[in-house]
């Protein structure tokens, strides 16, 4: 009965113009990030200059030579041709196959905003979001579509709810809600911006920054789908955004949050200065729930279960980072570490490794602290000295990180041979427990 309703509800046609306004937006947004990719000179140093790579799985590896000059430049014509609405379904799934390609190259470059990049534009390529205000009605008028069924427009709907909701709930502890940490190491960093310079260094407030970007999170979904709080709770999301980019080193992700904030928004409303004049025939673009019923609620239960896997995980999430990515835990940590290996080889040679040996700066600030990724480094160098004919060894990772303000500790247990050991879903016993020192305030 309940999911026959549902289906119903899901069913109703939807004006499609709030789709069509959300596409044409995130095209311009994606254009922006891929040039800006290609203009700062990151293509060299995140795919060029580093000599290792931490993939996800083996066989994804940047492209060779000026192969991922390709990449982006492909990325920026693909999102052109999203916001112009012109060869859009192409466009689209060639834009999210390349995106998400570039950053699975390497965990190091793993960031939320990319990780929701991927996922909008995966669900996009389903979408036929280029049947109004495109360039494809423009030269084909036939082919303009009125409606879409609510089902797209809530998929995405709940896409960016998802991120909002468990980025609030991540922020239901201790160091978040009594501590201010770790906005207050961060608003002490900035503390040059004129309006904070006086002012940054109170702890009263990180806390109060704390618990605003808690309830913003929380209640900002039920604000924006409410008709009547909208254009406030819409004016809040700007305003949240533009004090967080001003504030905070997270280059695209604000952009990328207020446009899909529109998402909320009555689906008619850009009627209110792009009214249609006559309405086409075959008025609803997209296909009835039906069968994809299964495949929506499938993706919905992935999406709700994945950020919650770090309950699996024993200790403090945050030190273990175990089940920390891919779930929406956004400014939650302020990790900074010391890394060296102690390599040892069947002579009982040893041998000091300084991670500035194999990578890059940006590697080596991520590797330095979270543990899987000391556990890769560990492998990588222990295949490099089989490569050259001084394998096989065994290899100690001492360790030294400072975690939202307290005291350096080891995170991982410096008499274990990491050799030994390989990554995957289970708990790391391995890690040490967190420290249990309060934060130097």
């Amino acid at each position: 009965m309940v999911v026959g309703e549902l289906k119903r509800a899901l069913d109703r046609p939807v004006d499609l113009a709030s789709l069509a306004v959300f596409r044409i937006l995130f095209g311009v947004l994606m254009t922006v990030a891929s040039v800006r990719f290609l203009a700062r000179g990151w293509v060299a140093t995140e795919w060029l200059t580093p000599r290792f790579f931490f993939s996800y799985v083996s066989f994804i590896r940047p492209l060779p030579g000026d192969g991922m000059y390709a990449v982006y430049v492909v990325c920026a014509a693909c999102a052109v041709l999203v916001a112009v609405g012109f060869l859009y379904r192409p466009a689209i799934i060639v834009f999210a196959t390349l995106f998400s390609y570039a950053h699975l190259c390497d965990v190091t470059n793993y960031l939320n905003h990319y990780y929701l990049v991927s996922l909008l534009a995966l669900l996009m390529c389903f979408l036929p979001l280029d049947r109004e205000y495109s360039l494809r009605v423009r030269l084909r008028p036939e082919d303009r579509r009125a409606s879409v069924h609510a089902w797209a427009l809530w998929l995405l709907r709940f896409q960016v709810a998802v991120v909002y909701v468990f980025g609030g709930l991540a922020k239901l502890g201790p160091d978040w809600l009594l501590r201010g940490e770790p906005l207050h190491i961060w608003l002490v960093g900035d503390g040059h911006l004129p309006l904070l310079s006086h002012i940054a260094r109170a702890h009263w407030l990180a806390l109060a920054f704390s618990w605003c970007g808690l309830l913003f999170d929380l209640s900002i979904v039920p604000l924006l789908l409410w008709s009547r709080s909208r254009p406030w709770a819409y004016a809040v999301v700007v305003a949240f955004h533009l004090m967080t980019s001003a504030l905070f080193p997270i280059g695209m992700f604000p952009w990328i949050m207020s446009a899909a904030a529109t998402l909320f928004f009555a689906p008619a409303w850009p009627r209110r200065w792009a009214p249609h004049r006559a309405e086409p025939r075959g008025t609803v673009a997209t296909r009835p729930l039906g069968g994809w019923l299964w495949v929506v609620g499938v993706y919905a239960i992935v999406q709700l279960v994945v950020p919650l896997r770090h309950l699996a995980y024993p200790g403090n999430t945050l030190w273990t980072e175990e089940g920390f990515r891919w779930s929406w835990r956004v400014m939650l940590i302020d990790k900074v570490g010391d890394l060296e290996l102690e390599v040892v080889d069947a002579h009982d040679h040893r041998f000091d490794i300084s991670p500035s040996e194999y990578l890059t700066p940006t590697q080596r600030y991520q590797a330095s602290t979270q543990p899987d990724l000391i556990l890769a480094f560990a492998h990588l160098v222990a295949d490099d000295f089989v490569r050259r004919g001084r394998g096989p060894v065994r290899v100690y990772a001492h360790t030294a990180v400072t975690w939202n303000g307290r005291r350096h500790a080891p995170i991982v247990d410096p008499t274990v041979d990491l050799v030994r050991l390989h990554d995957g879903l289970l708990p790391k016993p391995w890690i040490l427990p967190a420290p249990t020192t309060e934060p130097r305030w």
